[in-house]
């Protein structure tokens, strides 16, 4: 089984895809450590030196590379994979993927402090303009994490409730 997050920047991602693949007994990748361990440089140092655009090639280059490389997984993603290059389709056509949907105020809350690391929410100086800048970003992402079959509609999403919604959804397709 393949199971890939996709999210906001703070949904949990990396922090529930851990515990996801610990509870399946499978390995877990989280695609901007993968990135970051095959380009030997920060995702911030990789935005500044060379822009998101060639960003977002490595990133679908990478996201290709895993998939081919590991039949089995629970993967993280960055929060704009699914935005770029038809990553959203190799997802939707390789594994389970799941949308783990929390609201821009809880967001807001879990990334105030490491904003300014996040080269793109980084401009956010204060929780106005982060709320501002999460809430626009949302708004164009959507129509893509929306593709997802499944979805967790919860600030906290836990492993049982993944389990469930997995179950549930391999039972009915």
């Amino acid at each position: 089984m393949r199971l890939y997050l996709i999210g906001m920047p703070g949904a949990g991602k990396t922090t529930l895809g851990r515990a996801l693949a610990t509870a399946y007994e499978l390995p877990f990748r989280d695609l901007d450590e993968e990135i970051t361990r095959r380009e030997g440089r920060s995702i911030a140092t990789i935005f500044a030196a060379e822009g998101e655009a060639y960003f977002r090639e490595q990133e679908a280059a990478t996201l290709r590379a895993v998939v081919q490389e590991l039949p089995a997984l629970v993967l993280a993603t960055g929060g704009g994979t699914p935005c770029f290059h038809q990553n959203l389709d190799v997802l939707l056509g390789t594994g389970h993927t799941l949308y783990l949907e929390v609201p821009v105020a809880e967001l807001v809350r879990r990334l105030q402090q490491a904003a300014a690391s996040r080269p793109l929410l980084a401009p956010a100086t204060d929780a106005a303009a982060l709320t501002e800048r999460l809430r626009e970003t949302l708004a164009a992402r959507q129509q893509f994490y929306s593709r997802a079959p499944l979805r967790c509609a919860a600030t906290s999403c836990s492993v049982a409730a993944v389990q469930q919604l997995l179950s549930r959804y391999q039972t009915s397709s």
